[in-house]
């Protein structure tokens, strides 16, 4: 073997990359309180609340669990139509990611390649308990980051990290 392809070989094996090595529920709740009368009542549109959290888990030291956690809560008039939990899993495999993009990596990319299936999931069970479809809007995850960011700053006591290189800052 040449010195220059021993060289390509060394490179390769030193690139970053990141693999998603499967997708998992690990929880799913599903309440219809007032069913079947919840979903004969049509009176006026129902008052959604939705949030969502991202947790990341090492498992080894190139794998790691991220969970989306999405809950959903509709509401007609005081009375619950249904309410949802969803615990939505990727398992990924990290090799020679820098640490400084590692969390950006983890919080941002890995949540944006599972929120599809996971509001899918969400979409499905709904339907299945008798409402239309929930359809939840894209997520922002890089703006979860730099909140997150900010709220650990402040309570820290200091002022919060500069906005990561790659970030939406204008040029």
């Amino acid at each position: 073997m040449s010195d220059e392809s021993q060289g390509d070989a060394t490179a390769q094996e030193n690139t970053p990359s990141m693999n998603m090595v499967g997708q998992y529920i690990r929880d799913l709740s599903f309440e219809n309180p007032g069913a079947p009368g919840s979903i004969m009542a049509g009176a006026g549109n129902p008052a959604f609340n939705v949030s969502i959290s991202v947790a990341v888990k090492k498992q080894t030291d190139e794998i790691y669990a991220v969970e989306l956690t999405l809950n959903a809560k509709a509401n007609r008039e005081q009375v619950v139509l249904f309410n949802v939990e969803l615990i939505y899993g990727g398992v990924f495999r990290l090799k020679n990611v820098p640490e400084a993009t590692l969390s950006q990596l983890l919080m941002i990319e890995c949540p944006r390649l599972i929120f599809p299936f996971a509001r899918q999931v969400l979409a499905s069970v709904t339907q299945q308990g008798g409402f239309p479809p929930l359809m939840m809007e894209p997520v922002d995850f890089a703006a979860i980051y730099r909140q997150n960011l900010a709220k650990l700053a402040a309570q820290q006591g200091s002022a919060p990290l500069a906005a990561p290189e790659g970030s939406d800052k204008p040029n």
